[in-house]
């Protein structure tokens, strides 16, 4: 594990160091996952990119690194300026105004689609306040429904 995190660590700050951008990235590990924490900077959009697509590219580059190079680990997260915790905390909000609305109108929602980590948050916030969560359609159409426990 060790290993892999140092190489991950490494492979961001030379990638980071092509771009003109020398800086020490933040590393801690948890459950397998390898998150690099890339610190505020003028490159905040650059890195980040339109509705964070570059910074899951650059995330998909260094576990592909990984992958090529044999280690053990090789999921990785990475978060520029703290972009995915803030987009976390909003949706988690958005959800929880969600799950209201499903308990007070009974009825099944439909959200819009969206990315698995997106996914991801909707379904452990729902299932915390004892609803049913199911994704439904493929690929990047993939949404989630929530609605009440049968």
């Amino acid at each position: 594990m060790e290993e892999s995190i140092a190489y991950a660590k490494k492979y961001l700050e030379d990638l980071l160091s092509f771009f003109g951008f020398n800086t020490e990235v933040g590393v801690s590990a948890e459950d397998d996952v390898i998150e690099l924490s890339i610190p505020s900077s003028h490159l905040n959009g650059f890195l980040i990119g339109q509705r964070g697509e570059t910074m899951r590219a650059i995330q998909y580059i260094v576990g592909s690194a990984l992958r090529s190079g044999g280690y053990q680990v090789s999921r990785v997260n990475v978060d520029v300026a703290d972009y995915k915790k803030a987009k976390a905390e909003v949706l988690s909000q958005r959800v929880e105004e969600w799950v209201e609305q499903v308990k007070t109108s009974k009825q099944p929602m439909a959200l819009r689609p969206m990315n698995s980590a997106d996914r991801r948050i909707v379904h452990k916030v729902a299932s915390d306040a004892g609803l049913v969560t199911e994704s439904e359609g493929f690929g990047r159409d993939r949404y989630v429904t929530i609605k009440l426990a049968e």
